[in-house]
């Protein structure tokens, strides 16, 4: 029995070995070829178990609302028959005193026809209608109305329904069930065939897959060390540069099989090269080590603390990588100035991953500028996860680093797409925040993600004013293109003003008019019309300065 055990367990030792020698050259087994074709038929079986389960629990529920609306139809004919016997009985006594009912009717003041007239006094003055403060314009006027910031309105509330910005710093919800409990919705209670499948996954996943990934995460790891403190002890020459650019990919791929990758790359022809500046989108911290399976960089990023900073300071051995902390200026001002002089000495390509956070692989948020006002060539690089077999997206703010890899390692892989699109260059009319929008919309375009405008480190801190302001000079913008077209109407509009405020203050409280505009609209076109004049006037008496000059 004993040498069974030893039997087994060397057999598994040399499987191991064997899958990170290959690993470590790039080599793909085609057991993972069969293994993601088979778990996507147990997650379409799984699926249809969940759908056939709902479809059950709406039908229980249509039954119980038709049993539940039978029972009150009952009811209700049964209160009805009650009601009507009532009704037959009382006729009586309501034609006695129907004619003591109308006398007492036609001799109530309370309900006099002269009462209506003078109903406004019995109302409360404070719940009257203020006509004194509305102005009734002609419909043809441009001015502000409550249309205008109808707008608004509708974008306020679709922010509360479904908010585009907050819930990219949250996991993505999965049109189907993966197994996995931290995606679910308790699917697995509702079956005993879902129960059992989930059963075994959680075995296989906890009982196989984390022991042998841990075990690969030991060696990873040691090797990466290994080699860091290896190429930190040779002369900066050009043995060392090759070396290291083959033991830093070797290190990584044995690294990217603790968590099961399987990756796809696409246009390798375009990847990085010496003095230029890699950009990619932003997910998780195995963004890094899945880029450098294939090929070798220079990391700028924020410096961390714990189990990561622990990785910045080791791989810091062997390469020049830059860490920085973003919310202090001088370090910014540093990071640019060492950028700049990185890619003048052509040295390895630069990976940036301009978002500043991580984004849950659904959109791609503001790139920062800095790294496109160096001049250098970007080179924009794509990845897409496929969520179906694990979420990679790292909460921050919930799991730690740790953590986070414990659930890469039960996952049931990651898989993902790499794109290496073509290398782009920043244009002579061009400015650095128009580059980066131009970078970042081909990369969203190429990996099927949403492009949005807004900068990701609204997930740790509050909107900035100057966004706030940006927004209301676009409204006023489009106040003043409409009140430009309409300079005649606002000089009617402050000729007439008393008159209208004074004699047509009846008229003003007519339900039938379309447009109502209060007083405070009337001082704000008049502040708006009166610096468009003196706007005006100051390009006239510009314009006539050198034609005096000339009659001189």
């Amino acid at each position: 029995m004993l040498t069974l055990i030893i039997t087994l367990l060397i057999i598994q030792l040399i499987i191991l070995i064997l899958y990170l020698g290959l690993a470590s050259v790039g080599h793909r087994f085609f057991i993972h070829q069969i293994y993601v074709s088979n778990l996507l038929k147990l997650f379409e079986y799984g699926q249809r178990g969940v759908e056939r389960i709902n479809q059950q629990l709406q039908q229980q529920k249509r039954r119980r609302r038709h049993s539940q609306q039978q029972q009150q139809n009952q009811q209700q004919q049964q209160q009805h028959g009650l009601k009507r016997t009532e009704s037959q009985d009382s006729t009586d006594r309501n034609s006695t005193t129907s004619s003591s009912m109308d006398s007492d009717y036609n001799t109530d003041s309370a309900f006099n026809s002269d009462s209506d007239d003078n109903s406004d006094n019995e109302v409360p003055e404070s719940f009257r209608k203020n006509c004194s403060m509305t102005l009734r314009l002609c419909e043809t006027q441009n001015r502000l109305q409550l249309s205008t910031v109808m707008d608004f309105t509708s974008l306020g509330i679709e922010a509360i329904i479904d908010d585009a910005v907050t819930k990219r710093f949250a996991a993505e919800e999965l049109k189907t069930w993966n197994l996995l409990t931290r995606t679910d919705n308790f699917s697995h209670y509702r079956s005993f065939r879902l129960a059992f499948i989930w059963l075994c996954g959680f075995l296989f996943r906890y009982l196989i897959l984390f022991p042998t990934r841990f075990f690969i995460f030991i060696i990873g790891f040691g090797w990466l060390t290994f080699v860091c403190t290896f190429l930190g002890l040779l002369p900066d020459i050009r043995f060392r540069k090759t070396i290291q650019y083959y033991l830093l990919i070797h290190a990584a791929r044995i690294l990217s099989r603790s968590f099961g990758s399987i990756i796809n790359y696409h246009d390798e022809e375009n990847k990085a090269k010496p003095g230029g500046i890699c950009v990619a989108n932003h997910t998780s911290p195995i963004d890094v080590i899945i880029l450098h399976c294939d090929n070798c960089y220079s990391l700028i990023g924020q410096s961390h603390n714990g189990f990561l900073g622990i990785l910045q300071r080791i791989i810091s051995r062997s390469s020049d990588h830059i860490w920085f902390d973003r919310f202090q200026i001088n370090d910014r001002l540093a990071v640019s100035r060492r950028l700049r002089q990185h890619t003048e000495e052509k040295k390895m390509p630069i990976l940036i991953f301009p978002e500043g956070t991580c984004i849950n692989n659904s959109a791609v948020m503001m790139f920062k500028k800095g790294s496109f006002e160096i001049g250098a060539t970007i080179y924009p690089v794509a990845i897409k996860y496929d969520a179906r077999f694990g979420d990679p997206f790292w909460n921050s703010s919930k799991y730690g680093y740790l953590r986070y890899w414990m659930m890469m390692m039960t996952s049931w892989a990651i898989v993902c797409d790499v794109w290496y699109l073509p290398p782009m260059t920043r244009q002579s009319n061009e400015s650095a925040i128009e580059f980066a929008n131009r970078v970042k919309a081909k990369i969203a375009s190429t990996g099927g993600l949403v492009d949005l405008e807004w900068d990701g480190q609204l997930k740790r801190q509050p909107v900035k004013p100057e966004w706030i302001k940006q927004q209301q000079w676009k409204f006023s913008q489009t106040l003043l293109s409409g009140l430009d077209n309409n300079n005649d109407n606002l000089d009617y509009y402050h000729q007439d003003d008393n008159n209208n405020q004074q004699q047509n203050s009846h008229n003003n409280c007519d339900r039938n008019e379309n447009f109502i505009y209060t007083n405070f609209d009337v001082q704000s076109a008049k502040v708006i019309k009166a610096r468009i004049h003196h706007q005006q006037q100051q390009e006239d008496d510009d314009e006539s300065g050198p034609l005096k000059m000339k009659e001189l």
